[in-house]
């Protein structure tokens, strides 16, 4: 006779579940790495053709290739076994004798703003790829939530917003759902300046709230300035419903049922979840009962209840009345959509405004106003890919966008070994009339180098981290 044991088999299923995760994120880093590069590096292929420059290697990925083939105009393609990259190879005299009849197609005998063209082709059709996916997402229809306030705690609370506000404009910028007031608050907290929230009640009032961001510690980390704000969808918010009541409890022996929406606690109003653990734990006390307001089928009854002091993971002590809540799942409630033609500025506005914010963000980095923290890697794109890809493809869609923009702005990062390393190169050998000496390139390229592995091992250790704390 065979037992069967519960908690082995919760324990096989978790383990299951943790290892789909990982090889879902792994696929999907692999598509978003495999579409990006392509289109990266299809840049630099095309316009180097464009300039009559022979490319002799046009690969995607890194290391020993899984497949190669020679096109008709003489280019080897080659897909490779490390998904984190690509690069295209062009005939270079620096590289080799190259033989006279194609002298004409090598790369550095060529003028220099057309080689300055086939540098910034890789980063430029990486901004052209961002425009096409906000396009095809807004066309598609993004589905978000409206900027409706849920649970409100710490900055927020302070600033006097309150739930069920409709946040109109950040700054003056206006708030059309909340994707766009989530990034309006990151880039202000990041700042740690005085934001002005304009507000609508749910009673239809305008108002103006101030968040004092500057009360957040220095270089906050995204983690923290999410908890430190304090704002949470409504959407998300856990209504005040008891979904299951602890036998032996002080709910259960005050009365309360599954079911029971608790409106009232000692006549403070209740509107969700976070907000009844709160008040909870801030009036309850030794033999001090609790009245609670309850609906219960469409009538309203009154209940004293004593908390009681419970045990919290980690040790500590709270008041507590023995309830759970009522599982709930947030659906979507407005969607970002836009006109085949109307899409088209709305798209290239979107990668402008996240162009500017990206760039913002790694000047405060470089100057220590932001925290190294927020500089994500492999880790974290993997589980974002797929995050957005389970959101459906307009998510996917405005993920690829902001990758997309992101591979293009680093690469043209003044750092040699990229294609601003490169183009630093020429615009020095623009203004003294002559090429770096190879000894001064190859200094470069190992400090590039250098810099380079010094940037992703800083992306893994965050990455590690951000895994380690969640």
């Amino acid at each position: 006779m065979v037992s069967y044991d519960g908690r082995r088999e919760v324990h096989y299923r978790k383990r299951m579940s943790d290892l789909l995760d990982i090889l879902g994120s792994v696929w999907w880093m692999i598509v978003t790495l495999g579409i990006l590069v392509t289109f990266h590096e299809f840049g630099h292929f095309w316009v180097a053709r464009r300039c009559g420059v022979k490319v002799l290697r046009f690969s995607i990925g890194f290391g020993k290739p899984i497949k190669s083939w020679y096109g008709k105009d003489g280019t080897e393609y080659c897909v490779a076994w490390i998904p984190l990259g690509g690069y295209v190879k062009m005939l270079d005299a620096r590289e080799g004798e190259v033989p006279p009849a194609d002298r004409p197609h090598e790369f550095t005998g060529k003028p220099i703003w057309k080689r300055i063209l086939i540098v910034l082709a890789g980063p430029g059709f990486n901004l052209i790829f961002a425009v096409a996916a906000f396009w095809a997402m807004l066309v598609i229809g993004k589905p978000d939530f409206q900027p409706l306030v849920g649970d409100v705690s710490h900055l927020a609370a302070q600033a006097g917003i309150r739930h069920g506000d409709r946040v109109l404009s950040v700054d003056g910028q206006p708030i059309s759902n909340w994707t766009d007031l989530g990034l309006a608050l990151a880039d202000a907290a990041q700042t740690r300046r005085p934001t002005a929230l304009k507000v609508r009640t749910p009673g239809g009032e305008v108002a103006t709230h101030v968040v004092h961001f500057e009360q957040l510690p220095p270089h906050p980390d995204d983690q923290t300035i999410v908890t430190e704000t304090g704002m949470m969808p409504l959407q998300r918010s856990l209504p005040p419903v008891v979904g299951s009541v602890l036998p032996h409890s002080a709910a259960q022996a005050a009365g309360l049922q599954a079911g029971d929406r608790i409106t009232a606690i000692d006549g403070t109003p209740i509107h969700d979840w976070n907000q009844l653990t709160e008040t909870t734990r801030k009036l309850a006390g030794p033999n001090h009962v609790l009245a609670l307001d309850v609906e219960r089928a469409g009538r309203q009854i009154r209940l004293d209840v004593q908390p009681r002091l419970t045990s919290e993971p980690g040790g500590s002590k709270a008041w507590a009345i023995g309830i759970y809540a009522r599982p709930m799942t947030a659906h979507y409630d407005t969607v970002l959509r836009r006109g085949p033609l109307r899409a088209v500025p709305a798209a290239v506005g979107q990668m402008w405004d996240l162009t500017a914010t990206t760039v913002q963000m790694l000047g405060r980095m470089l100057t220590g106003q932001a925290s190294l923290s927020n500089l994500s890697g492999p880790i974290s794109i993997a589980q974002y890919a797929q995050t957005s890809a389970q959101m459906g493809p307009a998510w996917f869609l405005y993920f690829l966008g902001i990758i997309s923009l992101s591979l293009g702005i680093m690469n043209l990062l003044p750092i040699p070994i990229l294609d601003g390393g490169h183009l630093l190169y020429y615009l020095i050998e623009l203004v003294k009339g002559s090429p770096l000496s190879d000894g001064a390139m190859a200094a470069g390229q190992y400090m590039g180098m250098a810099l380079l592995v010094m940037l992703m091992g800083l992306a893994f250790y965050n990455d590690i981290l951000r895994v380690l704390a969640s």
